[in-house]
């Protein structure tokens, strides 16, 4: 029998109490096991895709409040972990009934390319300097990881990933050294999640993800005109339906809990046919002209936090005259999963784009919508597209109406007799960190709501970019940005808001500790081997306004 091989994995993507998911790739087709140290266990057959071929095992028979370590076989053979690894065993910990304290650490924005000749041109990688700092006991393990998007780049590859793609077609021709396929992207995934660090951090810490849009293409979905022009590429269709294809194998499986694997039919379709392409492929086509069809967003409950991960890139409205973040169905189901009801201390929203934005910027963004839309005249709709397009203003600014409804909504939720503590909206996108709290209009007591935004992991934002966004946060920014919107004609916002923190560059990471009704939050900036940390700050206690 030829030796077995895990080709990528092990994520460590859900667990609970009694339960976790273990998400593998193998060399071929093989029965996959997962079997800890407790006598928890479970096993599962690959399925195909592409050629590829994956596993979910859903591990049952843990105990409540305990860590176990684990390996993965692969027809019966050990393939995780690696011979001669240098870092300690993968765990699955299980939480107990009702966790005390919950660590949650989160960003977005992961350029994976390797450095070239031992040096990074983006600097140090956050993901990487956690896991060492975890692996050698210097950092506390987080409960879970959120990734807010741009876990992969489709649009910008390394110099490694170009070599690559040129020996498979000429980059002359579209879309040149982008990824064109399913195949392109896997080796993507490949280059990301194969670093030693961030492959054990991930067989060893439970993972959340949502995409944004480098995951498919820079600003994808911007509006109507962007998808418009972008259709009308040749190269267009085999893009989005390899990136949604693959964005349902590496990441979104991962988010569901073992009892929604087991009742959601495609992958109960995909399982039990010798190759599911073809049905994953007409699935993603589907999700991508009817984007209704389909909930990338979901729920994971953390004893009594409360996690929603929103889509804010699929579930657009793009038409110009009911443009919204949320299609009608995607906001429903948010309100509903958001309604106290004395369950949870803590309301945690992961969208990756910041709702909160700089002054300046919220009220560009909704300037050149209401440009785009007509209210200054028609000579002004098509400089409004383009401004949009040239300053990527798509944020939840851009979309008023769902802007002004998220606001109703968490300021619903704040004055309830059962409002959480915090209501955090966890963001990155941006490349760079800020904090900054809303406030209503009557200010009643209740929750205190905050925009926490943190990015990039491992990237850059030029000079000049750091200059803007300085600005946009001073007062002449502010001041610049009421001018554009009573130019657009554009009523002001349903509440206020302040920066009470930031802005903070680097490559970065925040981490959230919720113990009952208390939080606080911590950023941690990759400097050299370790960790800078200009914030370490207490979120119970509102600021004064």
């Amino acid at each position: 029998m030829a030796p077995a091989t895990l080709r990528l994995g092990p994520l460590l993507r859900y667990a609970d109490s009694h339960t976790a998911t273990v998400w593998i790739e193998a060399d071929r087709p093989r029965e996959a096991e997962v079997v800890c140290d407790s006598g928890a266990h479970g096993t599962a057959r690959t399925w195909q895709i592409a050629g590829h071929h994956y596993a979910v095992v859903t591990v049952t028979g843990l105990r409540p409040g305990t860590s176990t370590p684990y390996r993965v076989l692969l027809d019966g053979q050990q393939v995780w972990p690696l011979p001669g690894s240098p870092f300690p065993p993968s765990t699955i910990h299980a939480p107990g009934e009702e966790p005390e304290t919950l660590r949650v650490t989160f960003g977005s924005c992961r350029w994976a390319a390797p450095p070239a000749d031992g040096h990074d041109p983006v600097g140090p990688d956050a993901l990487d300097t956690l896991a060492r700092q975890v692996a050698d006991g210097t950092a506390a393990r987080p409960d879970a990881l959120l990734l807010l998007g741009d876990q992969v780049y489709a649009d910008e590859t390394s110099a490694a990933t170009r070599a690559w793609l040129a020996k498979r077609r000429d980059l002359s021709e579209p879309p040149w050294d982008q990824v064109a396929d399913y195949e392109e992207y896997a080796h993507l995934y490949y280059e990301s999640w194969l670093d030693p660090e961030i492959r054990w951090l991930l067989s060893t810490v439970p993972s959340c993800m949502i995409f944004d849009d480098h995951d498919v293409i820079d600003d994808w979905n911007t509006s109507h005109a962007w998808r418009s022009d972008i259709r009308a590429t040749p190269w267009w269709q085999e893009r989005i339906v390899s990136g949604l294809t693959s964005y349902w194998v590496h990441q979104h499986l991962g988010n569901l809990t073992p009892a929604e694997l087991a009742t959601d039919p495609l992958y109960a379709a995909v399982c039990s046919t010798a190759d599911g392409t073809e049905a994953l492929r007409a699935f993603a086509a589907r999700a991508d002209t009817d984007p209704t069809s389909v909930r990338w967003s979901y729920r994971r409950d953390f004893g009594r936090v409360r996690l929603l991960m929103v889509d804010s890139r699929a579930a657009r409205v793009l038409d110009e005259d009911a443009r919204a973040m949320l299609d009608p169905a995607e906001h429903d189901w948010l309100s509903q999963q958001a309604h106290p009801d004395g369950t949870f201390d803590h309301l945690l929203i992961g969208t990756s784009l910041p709702w909160l934005l700089p002054h300046a910027v919220h009220h560009a963004e909704e300037w050149s919508s209401a440009l785009t839309r007509g209210e200054r005249g028609l000579p002004w709709i098509p400089r409004g597209e383009r401004l949009r397009q040239a300053a990527d203003l798509e944020h939840w600014s851009a979309f008023r109406h769902s802007f002004d409804a998220l606001a109703e909504l968490f300021t619903r939720i704040a004055a309830s007799p059962q409002a959480p503590a915090t209501i955090c909206v966890l963001s990155g996108d941006v490349h760079h960190a800020y904090t900054a709290e809303a406030h209503s209009p009557t200010r009643q007591p209740g929750s205190r709501l905050l925009q926490l935004t943190c990015s990039p992991i491992h990237n850059t934002v030029p000079s000049y970019m750091r200059l803007a966004f300085r600005i946009a946060w001073s007062a002449p920014g502010r001041l610049l940005g009421r001018a554009l919107s009573r130019h657009g004609r554009v009523p002001p916002p349903r509440i206020t808001w302040r920066r009470t923190g930031g802005p903070w560059f680097g490559n970065q990471l925040m981490t959230l500790t919720l113990r009952g009704r208390a939080a606080r939050l911590r950023l941690d900036q990759a400097r050299g081997p370790g960790f800078r940390t200009p914030l370490d700050a207490d979120l119970t206690t509102p600021e004064a306004p």
